[in-house]
C-alpha cells in the first residue's frame, strides 16, 4: 500500500467519527507514523508503506476518532517555535498563550516564576528566549513536573531552571521580577460545553480551579493574595485570561495593592492577558 491510500483511508475513518480539520489531523498522524517532518509529507505520498508504519498510523487514527488530541497521540507540540513533549498530565499548549509570551518578553526580566507550569512551556520559552535569566516552575502535580523538567532539560535550560511541588506560592522562597500563570479558569458549569478533546482528555485540574463558587476565579484569588509577597518592587504579574474575565482579575488585582493593571489582546482581539506591577 501506498501512504497516498493510507491517507486516505485514515481522513476517511476521522470524517466518520465527526473530528473537525480530520484531512489536516491525518496528515499530521501520517507524517507522525513514518517519522517524516510534516513539511516533506508530500514528497512521501508515494512510497509503499511498512506493515508496522501502517499499523502505528491506524492506531493513531483509531485514537483520534475517540478524540484525544493529537499532541497527546503525537507527544509533541510546537509552541513559540520549538517543539515540546505532550502528555495527558499537562495542558496541551495553545498558540493563544503565546500572548502571554510576547508580552512578558517586551520588558526584561532577571527571575521568573511560572504558577501551574504545568509543560513548563511558558517558563522554558522565556528562559530560552532570556538567556542570563533564571526561573522557577510550581506545579501541584508531580506528573506534570516531570513532563516540565524534561523539557527545560530537552531545551538546554535545565541549568536555569526550578521545579517545584506547591500549591500556588505556598512553599515557594524568594522574590521574582517577573511572576506568569496560565491558571485554570474554566468555570464549574462551563465542562459540559467544553470541546471532548479539552473535557475528556486533558487534566481537570489544569482546566477547573478548586473553588467552592464555580465561577473560575479562584485560582486568580488565590494568585492575587500570594504573588505580593513574591514579586519585587516594580515587578510585573502577568496571567492568561477566560472569555471575559479581565474586569474581575484586574479588580483582584488592584484590591491586592497591585498597580498599572491593564488587559492585553490577542490576535483575535479577545482580551486574553491581565498585567500589573508591584508598587
Amino acid at each position: 500500500m501506498q501512504a497516498q491510500a493510507l491517507l486516505s483511508e485514515g481522513v476517511q475513518a476521522l470524517r466518520a467519527a465527526g473530528i473537525d480539520g480530520a484531512a489536516r489531523d491525518a496528515r499530521w498522524l501520517l507524517a507522525h507514523a513514518l517519522e517524516v517532518p510534516q513539511d516533506r509529507l508530500t514528497l512521501a505520498l508515494h512510497d509503499p508503506v511498512t506493515e508496522a508504519q501502517a499499523a502505528r498510523f491506524r492506531a493513531a487514527i483509531a485514537a483520534r476518532a475517540r478524540h484525544q488530541p493529537v499532541a497527546q497521540i503525537t507527544g509533541q507540540r510546537l509552541f513559540w517555535g520549538r517543539a515540546f513533549r505532550v502528555t495527558p498530565d499537562v495542558l496541551d499548549p495553545r498558540p493563544e498563550t503565546e500572548t502571554l509570551i510576547a508580552t512578558a518578553l517586551a520588558h526584561p526580566f532577571a527571575r521568573v516564576l511560572d504558577l501551574g507550569t504545568g509543560s513548563g512551556a511558558i517558563l522554558a520559552t522565556l528562559l530560552a528566549e532570556c538567556p542570563a535569566a533564571t526561573g522557577v516552575g510550581v506545579d501541584q502535580s508531580s506528573a506534570a513536573l516531570s513532563v516540565a523538567e524534561g523539557n527545560a532539560e530537552a531545551l538546554g535550560v535545565a541549568a536555569r531552571a526550578g521545579f517545584l511541588r506547591s500549591d500556588w506560592c505556598r512553599d515557594v522562597a524568594g522574590q521574582f521580577d517577573l511572576i506568569v500563570s496560565n491558571p485554570p479558569y474554566i468555570g464549574a458549569q462551563e465542562v459540559a460545553d467544553l470541546a471532548p478533546e479539552t473535557r475528556d482528555w486533558e487534566p481537570r485540574m489544569a482546566l477547573v480551579p478548586a473553588g467552592c463558587d464555580g465561577s473560575g476565579l479562584a485560582a486568580y484569588r488565590a494568585i492575587a493574595a500570594q504573588v505580593p509577597a513574591h514579586l519585587a518592587p516594580g515587578g510585573r504579574l502577568i496571567v492568561e485570561l477566560g472569555l471575559g474575565q479581565g474586569p474581575p482579575v484586574l479588580a483582584l488585582f488592584a484590591q491586592a495593592g497591585l498597580t498599572e493593571g491593564r488587559l492585553v489582546d490577542d490576535l483575535t482581539g479577545r482580551s486574553r492577558v491581565a498585567l500589573a506591577h508591584a508598587p
